[in-house]
């Protein structure tokens, strides 16, 4: 939940600066430092992890994965894909939400709020 927190904080940071920024090599900055932070420090993106997970589920299927597992030369495979929904997905996913929602635009809601 909150390696979800951070990387949809951070995500949503690289937007706003981006959309803040008039330049375009500021707008590919803005853009891509806060992204390398998030993957560097193995943050999770919910929208990531539906493609990185059940393609590691898939790989654990290959008869050639299998056969190097039988013969030691590879970890065997002890995920499925209820254990990838309840066990990452589903934090991951409220993780980004609160991430993206509170620390970020309620924020900037916040600090941009117009008095009557």
């Amino acid at each position: 939940l909150l390696r979800g927190i951070g990387c949809n904080w951070l995500v949503c940071l690289a937007v706003f600066a981006a959309a803040a920024s008039t330049e375009t090599i500021g707008k590919i900055a803005a853009l891509w430092f806060p992204t390398m932070a998030f993957v560097a420090l193995g943050m999770e993106h919910c929208i990531a992890n539906m493609f990185f997970i059940p393609l590691g589920l898939l790989t654990g299927t290959d008869p050639r994965y299998i056969a190097l597992a039988e013969a030691g030369k590879a970890a065997a495979l002890k995920a499925d894909f209820y254990s990838f929904v309840a066990g990452n997905l589903v934090p991951v996913t409220i993780g980004n939400i609160i991430g993206g929602s509170v620390l970020v635009g309620m924020l900037y809601l916040a600090a941009n709020i117009k008095k009557a």
